[in-house]
């Protein structure tokens, strides 16, 4: 008897598995994996522990068949049926279901220029271990890209000695989610550290010795690393006749525009109430989408309203970013001991915060941030500038209030 099919085992499909039984659903669930492994986060793939790539999985075997999930590993998805009610795999078993979820995740972003096969993706496990088993006897790295993953990846790569250089075509790093502030911070630090930028430069082609610039300059290096950003997985969505845009399309409890057919993860665009849709990239917003997605798919309604956050460690520094800060939003800057924080209003309600610091400084600030944004609060600009003033202060007044 058909259930539930979930396609993309990693953080979001397989949390959705578990909360399905969590919410009591009794029905079949079929887990689909790409990958030749049990499911596994992805954070920890830029972070290797004594020189190997740490694989840290979401949950056991006996995990999965204790739950009563079945886990079909190594297999994807390659064609989706809305109107039959059929997936078909990629070895040519033909899954039925009664209601699906797409957690298809993304895929790195290619480069386009002569050579680009040169250059190592950083995405999976397996892409993990590549990089770092050549970088062990790479004296010089390239890293294209100096967006979040990129940085990190820099930032460990110093870490091990080695020479890195990073190539990004916009004229600063971390420019498209990091506010302006930290991302200065960062970047200075990365100089300190010894990281050699070529920004405001595109990609020509990769050779044998390295990159060569689109202003004819060559940047030398043993191993090459894509870090261009991802795109959604929306070929199966988009072949089956689903609406899709900057991912698939869906409404705000995570339905796409098929019948019995959900989406989550990286993979989702979802509506807004003030318009348009967005996807969210982060490990964190695919757990909270997993558990939206599975509970409107045994009934609920209850919509997706989770405030974005996401955290990036490089060298012995921590930035956390909780909500969405915009250009537009008024700043308050508040020095924290080893580190600080800005807070983002709009028309005075606080609707972000983001933190920079050693360790985890500013970890406690930014949950209590957090629950400030989902309070609706409206602070004083002087009291949230004030070091001095408690947060968990605030958060009761304004609770009381």
């Amino acid at each position: 008897m058909s259930g539930i099919v979930i396609i993309g085992a990693g953080e979001c499909g397989t949390r959705a598995a578990f909360a399905l039984r969590e919410a009591g659903y009794s029905g079949s669930v079929v887990l689909v994996g790409a990958e030749p492994h049990l499911p596994y986060e992805r954070p920890p793939l830029s972070k290797p522990a004594s020189d190997a790539v740490r694989m840290k999985l979401i949950c056991a075997k006996d995990g999965l068949a204790d739950a009563g999930i079945d886990y079909l590993k190594g297999v994807s998805a390659s064609k989706l049926d809305a109107d039959a009610g059929t997936v078909t795999l990629s070895d040519g078993r033909v899954l039925a279901y009664q209601k699906l979820l797409l957690a298809t995740g993304a895929r790195p972003r290619r480069l386009a220029c002569p050579g680009a096969e040169r250059a190592l993706d950083f995405r999976t496990h397996g892409d993990a271990e590549a990089i770092f088993s050549r970088a062990g006897v790479a004296r010089s790295t390239a890293v294209i890209g100096g967006g979040l993953i990129g940085m990190e990846l820099a930032s460990v790569l110093r870490g091990e000695g080695i020479a890195v250089s990073v190539i990004e075509a916009a004229p600063k790093t971390l420019g498209r989610a990091v506010p302006a502030r930290f991302a200065e911070k960062l970047h200075a630090r990365h100089i300190e550290e010894g990281v050699d930028f070529h920004l405001g430069r595109g990609v020509a082609a990769i050779t044998d010795d390295g990159v060569i610039l689109t202003d004819g300059s060559m940047v030398q290096a043993q191993l090459v690393i894509s870090a261009i950003g991802v795109m959604p997985e929306i070929t199966l969505a988009q072949d089956a006749g689903l609406a899709t845009g900057n991912g698939i399309l869906t409404d705000t409890h995570l339905r796409t525009s098929a019948a019995n057919i959900f989406a989550a993860g990286d993979c989702a665009a979802v509506s807004q109430t003030d318009g348009g849709h967005i996807r969210f990239e982060s490990w964190r917003n695919a757990r909270a989408q997993a558990e939206t997605a599975a509970r409107t798919m045994i009934g609920s309604l209850e919509p997706f309203t989770a405030i974005p956050w996401f955290w990036s460690d490089q060298y012995d520094l921590s930035l956390q970013v909780v909500g969405l800060p915009q250009p537009a939003h008024q700043s308050v800057v508040r020095p924290l001991g080893d580190g600080e924080l800005e807070f983002y209003l709009d028309a005075g309600r606080l609707v972000a915060a983001a933190g920079l610091g050693i360790g985890n400084a500013v970890a406690k600030d930014i949950k209590l941030a957090e629950m400030l944004i989902a309070a609706g609060v409206r602070p004083d600009t002087a009291a949230l500038a004030n070091a001095n003033l408690n947060l968990k202060a605030l958060l009761k007044s304004a609770r009381a209030a």
